[in-house]
């Protein structure tokens, strides 16, 4: 089974909508527009129950089939943006300055939207079919905020799937990692706490900058002298500020950055070293540092069975070829993750046409990916609630 007829059919309609939502990006838990325009499409397209607000601006539809079995199956998208400035050049691009969906979530979105037009039309499936339309993945807790806002008690799911687009240069290629796939991710923040001078007399200084310099080099040593060589580890300082002035010999230095793993005894193992080298730095300069982490993606556990089910539904459409089980484990992070914790389920990816990597001021989704996204979509839902004879 090919892209599904009627939705192959809706491919403009789905890509007019792909490029309006890109042309106008929001940040996490600022996505009304986006959210407005989601809730619209699914009460046009008679979606049964549509319910806004959750968590400030996710959505859920609900679409019953044809018999109304006690299953229900939850497809899920994310709606935000980054705060990137777009370069693509693109004649759809960022109208809004400083925002850029450089992550594809306005294709997530829209192959969602694709998906519950053909559920809401044909209704060829027994029970429910659970639309999850989330804000604020990118780092900001949008999916805790769903569940904190009882997603699960309110809208009840046997079962959840979610997609992502991989600019691979592979069109149509769909992969599943089982098991732990993606890292959960804590974030840090360090603030070294010294003590300014003039410049021209450093000695009067217990200097922020310089002891800030040293403590970068040396945290680069939290993974490779502590971490066994098996368990994969990343921890990145991607921020440091600090100074004002020519002349001043900053008070103060902060860094930030992000620690991803795959299992929680090597988080608490590196956060714990985290810790224990700046107090020592501190000690050794004199100075006070501090420290705090967040804990803000979990690790992404997909559940092997139903991932075995996803990728059938993906090989209904895009054939035997264009399919497979991946043993790649990804270090990127997704809160989906936290929505699986509660309910098992699966989340694949879908490659495409171009190599400009995520989160990229060049990255473009090839909009030929959003009926075949779509199509998986409806698929999973058809083949788990597929009617009795």
């Amino acid at each position: 089974m090919p892209v599904l007829p009627d939705i192959a059919a809706n491919s403009d309609a789905l890509t007019a909508i792909f490029k309006d939502l890109h042309a106008h990006p929001e940040i996490g838990f600022q996505e009304h527009r986006t959210s407005g325009i989601v809730a619209k499409q699914l009460r046009d397209w008679g979606v049964d129950e549509v319910h806004t607000g959750i968590a400030g601006t996710g959505v859920v539809g609900l679409i019953q089939g044809k018999t109304r079995g006690n299953r229900r199956i939850g497809i899920r998208a994310d709606m935000d943006a980054l705060p990137i400035h777009e370069t693509t050049g693109l004649e759809f691009a960022s109208k809004n300055k400083g925002v850029m969906h450089a992550c594809g979530h306005d294709g997530h979105t829209t192959m969602l939207l694709g998906a519950a037009k053909h559920l809401a039309e044909t209704r060829d499936f027994d029970g429910t079919a659970v639309l999850i339309f989330q804000p604020a993945e990118e780092g900001l807790g949008g999916a805790r905020g769903m569940l904190d806002d009882g997603l699960f008690e309110r809208f009840p799911c046997d079962e959840v799937y979610g997609m992502h687009n991989t600019p691979n240069g592979q069109a149509e290629k769909v992969t599943i990692t089982k098991g732990a796939a993606m890292a959960g991710a804590s974030f840090f923040d360090i603030t070294v706490n010294g003590k300014g001078s003039h410049a021209a007399m450093p000695s009067h200084s217990r200097d922020a900058l310089m002891i800030a310099t040293g403590l970068v080099q040396q945290l680069q040593t939290v993974v490779s002298r502590n971490i066994p060589p098996s368990e994969p580890c990343v921890l990145s300082v991607t921020q440091i500020h600090s100074g004002s002035a020519y002349n001043v010999i900053p008070e103060t230095a902060k860094m930030a950055g992000t620690l991803r793993f795959f299992a929680d005894s090597v988080r608490t193992l590196a956060q714990k070293r985290v810790q224990e080298l700046c107090a020592g730095f501190g000690a050794a300069h004199g100075v006070s540092i501090d420290v705090e982490f967040r804990d803000v993606f979990d690790v992404l556990v997909n559940d092997a069975d139903l991932s075995d089910e996803y990728l059938a539904a993906a090989r209904d459409v895009v054939g035997d070829d264009f399919v497979s089980e991946s043993f790649d484990r990804v270090t990127g992070s997704e809160d989906f993750a936290d929505m699986l914790k509660v309910v098992p389920g699966s989340y694949c990816r879908v490659g495409h046409a171009g190599t400009i990597p995520l989160h990229n001021p060049g990255f473009v989704l090839d909009p030929d990916i959003l009926p075949v996204g779509a199509s998986i979509l409806a698929r999973i839902v058809e083949r788990r609630l597929e009617p009795s004879a």
